[in-house]
């Protein structure tokens, strides 16, 4: 099994940018995530994980976080892109812009949100959720490849399938938040946990609850692959763009931590 120190964790029509790559299955203590792809970009091996499965059919509540996570550690992940696609609450974010967020509120209800529930208590820090290193990396591609990116914002994290109410969103607007999206929690802390450099780029797909007229699931479909193009444009650049040593602090992330 080939060793690959980034991977991008994503959706429906990724797996072309990682097309006659190397097809691998890890086991794990919390379960099999599905297939893992590890295809050579930029000289740089990178695994590709289809979050909702290779045909789509897992829904984000019932996403098996943890051994995806635990999966990406085992075939060497140190950076992970994971790519979303999120309703806007702030009304500058259109259709087709990319986000980068900077925080995250989880109002989600039902996952698993530790490695460590027995044996060990471990409070991970989470001042500096997203790393700010692979944020800017991101960032720079965004700009490099034309596309409309916003650096910054918090995304709110809900449980998911269905999609948020106008009161919901209200809400989450008060508290500051400025997009949001069903998988972004608790992927990001479980990343935390394990060391990894962690960011998110998220594909504005439509407006909110309450700021449109409707919400369709083929309306999401329809934007994302639309936008296909210029997200594989972004991760390629990024992936062109990442090093090989890494300068942050995440991979300290848990010293301290443990009680």
């Amino acid at each position: 099994m080939g060793r690959a120190k980034i991977a991008v964790i994503g959706g429906s029509g990724l797996e072309r940018l990682f097309e006659g790559g190397e097809k691998v299955r890890v086991g794990t203590p919390y379960g099999v995530p599905p297939q893992i792809t590890i295809k050579e970009i930029h000289g740089k091996k990178v695994a590709f994980l289809p979050r909702h499965g290779v045909t789509h059919s897992i829904p984000p509540h019932k996403v098996n976080y943890r051994a995806n996570l635990w999966a990406l550690r085992e075939v060497g992940a140190e950076r992970i892109i994971s790519t979303n696609a999120v309703g806007a609450i702030n009304e500058r974010y259109k259709p087709g812009d990319f986000l980068v967020p900077s925080d995250l509120i989880d109002f989600t209800k039902s996952r698993p949100q530790t490695f460590y529930e027995e044996g060990k208590v471990v409070h991970v820090d989470c001042s500096q959720l997203y790393c700010p290193e692979l944020r800017e990396i991101i960032l720079g591609s965004g700009g490099k490849v034309g596309a409309k990116i916003f650096d910054g914002g918090v995304l709110a994290c809900t449980e998911g399938p269905r999609f948020e109410t106008p009161a919901e969103i209200k809400m989450m607007k008060i508290l500051g938040c400025d997009a949001v999206g069903m998988t972004g929690a608790p992927e990001a802390f479980l990343a935390k946990e394990l060391g990894a450099c962690y960011a998110p780029l998220c594909l504005v797909s439509n407006m909110a609850a309450g700021i449109q007229q409707r919400l369709t699931a083929v309306e999401v479909v329809k934007a994302a692959e639309k936008a296909l193009p210029l997200m594989k444009a972004i991760l390629e650049e990024a992936i062109r763009e990442a090093r090989e040593e890494r300068s942050c602090k995440c991979a300290k992330a848990l010293e301290g931590a443990e009680m």
